[in-house]
């Protein structure tokens, strides 16, 4: 069953989260997305979809322990991240004290599994960063899967969009976002996380994370992909309202789920996440209230 959970009004926005079942492998996600605010979208919403839940609906997961870790992944995963990040780099980006115990503690072997992973698919300066390297994502989702990001945003935004239209008769904005922040100097934004919306600047992978957070710079999520085109500004102020409503799931990190759960950090499965709330759609609309 899928109903509207709540509702959110952030200054000028008013946040709708949608709860729906936690999206698996081959679920027909625009139909739900459809049928999900068939009676609630009005003309000029912006419909927010969470990236993650769609490219798991489209089976973009990979299993982490068929890697073979090299050596410099398990530099990574046993040195780097354990004292570069546990007791540089945490201070420096302002990491909270829980967090930082983690990464002194980060997985030795599932570590480096991950970190073999990410070297393969985004990179060496995105391996470099403690999560979230190059848009892969590993927090809600099971066992030793991680998922990768979709390879085009901007076409599964025209095609989601074309959909939701031709049902349901609206004028409607379609996004999807990341949870990987942006970073923002008035109107200077940049993030780690590559290919973002037109007006938003990717680069360097962890440089960019460590810029925006040792300057403390106003950090917002990332829109990837918005139908039809929007300010940059009002996109990320979008984005960040509907992240804010969704709620992280069951957790915010891989280690947050894992102990939630009381299990190890590959021992989630589908059937513990199907039993958290999950928000993969927000409709953001304007407030009709006065100021």
């Amino acid at each position: 069953m899928i109903t509207i959970c709540r509702e959110y009004q952030i200054m000028k926005h008013i946040a709708i989260p949608i709860r729906t079942n936690y999206w698996q492998p081959g679920d027909d996600y625009i139909d739900i997305i459809r049928s999900s605010i068939m009676d609630k979208v009005e003309d000029g919403d912006v419909i927010v979809l969470s990236e993650k839940a769609i490219a798991v609906a489209k089976g973009r997961l990979i299993d982490e322990s068929r890697f073979q870790p090299s050596l410099l992944a398990k530099f990574i995963a046993r040195f780097w991240m354990r004292y570069m990040w546990g007791y540089i780099l945490s201070k420096l980006c302002h990491i909270k004290l829980e967090n930082v115990y983690r990464l002194r503690n980060y997985p030795k072997k599932e570590g480096a599994y991950h970190k073999q992973m990410a070297l393969m698919y985004s990179g060496f300066l995105q391996a470099l960063r403690h999560g979230s390297e190059g848009g892969i994502d590993v927090s809600n989702i099971p066992l030793a899967y991680a998922c990768l990001p979709l390879a085009d945003p901007y076409s599964e935004t025209v095609k989601i969009r074309n959909e939701i239209q031709d049902a349901t008769k609206k004028k409607v904005f379609v996004m999807i976002v990341d949870t990987d922040m942006t970073y923002s100097w008035y109107n200077f934004h940049i993030t780690p996380r590559p290919r973002p919306m037109k007006g938003i600047r990717s680069f360097g992978g962890v440089i960019a994370y460590v810029i925006g957070r040792a300057l403390k710079l106003k950090y917002r999520a990332t829109p990837l992909a918005i139908v039809p085109r929007m300010n940059v500004n009002e996109a990320l102020y979008t984005a960040q309202s509907a992240h804010r409503a969704r709620g992280s799931g069951a957790g915010r990190t891989v280690w947050d789920v894992a102990e939630r759960f009381n299990v190890g950090l590959t021992d989630v499965t589908w059937e513990m996440l199907d039993r958290v709330d999950q928000y993969p759609i927000v409709l953001v609309r304007m407030s009709k209230k006065d100021d």
